[in-house]
């Protein structure tokens, strides 16, 4: 729109500069950036424990070793759950890709009853430790094991909230607005919690029974 003045003058009113889908870009692309950001902090710590846990394993004191009380059948079985429960979530990221939020809620699904068996175990584990006397507090040792092992069950338990709260806005809300990004992003984390477990189940418990 213009208004006409006298001689060579005019005023044009400017057009509106739509922001939405600049705005919403930039702050998908913050939200990217601060979730690197906050899995390069876990590597950091993850990589904090494991050098405190190599430096306290062989510190028993008068307490058990890791070959007295790992049971490895045991773990391996643990370690399995995990492990497909990545591949799981693999499944719901290919049918995220398809916008098949009825695949997507199966397999998030399955992937939560994985998940929820190893960190199940990971408790028993821990349980039994604990009732014959094995506890943080009997040896450096066991005080590395129980930080180490506890702090990756969890983050488990906290991508396991995360994935219901996904199933529920993924079934509300269908996969639009931020649900792919969120769930984009709890695949990489996801997958990330299963790299450090091969790392744990590598160094603590094969190291530890060898």
């Amino acid at each position: 729109m213009s208004v006409d003045l006298p001689g060579q003058y005019s005023l044009i009113a400017p057009r509106p500069v739509a922001h939405g889908h600049h705005d919403g870009s930039a702050a998908d692309g913050d939200a990217l950036f601060g979730f690197w950001i906050y899995i390069m902090t876990d590597c950091v710590l993850f990589a904090c424990l494991f050098a405190t846990f190599a430096v306290l394993r062989h510190n028993v004191a008068d307490g058990p070793t890791g070959r007295d009380i790992f049971d490895l059948p045991y773990v391996i079985t643990e370690t399995f759950c995990l492990l497909i429960s990545s591949v799981t979530y693999g499944f719901a990221s290919l049918a995220l890709y398809r916008n098949a939020s009825r695949q997507v809620l199966s397999w998030l699904a399955v992937t939560f009853l994985f998940g929820f068996v190893f960190i199940t175990m990971e408790v028993t584990e821990f349980h039994h430790l604990v009732t014959v006397g094995f506890g943080p507090a009997r040896s450096a040792f066991l005080s590395g094991f129980f930080t180490l092992v506890g702090t990756h069950g969890l983050h488990v338990t906290l991508g396991l909230v995360w994935m219901a709260v996904m199933m529920v806005q993924v079934a509300r809300g269908g996969l639009g607005g931020s649900a792919r990004r969120r769930l984009s992003n709890l695949g990489v984390f996801w997958h990330f919690l299963d790299i450090v477990w091969i790392c744990v189940f590598t160094i603590v418990y094969l190291m530890g029974t060898v």
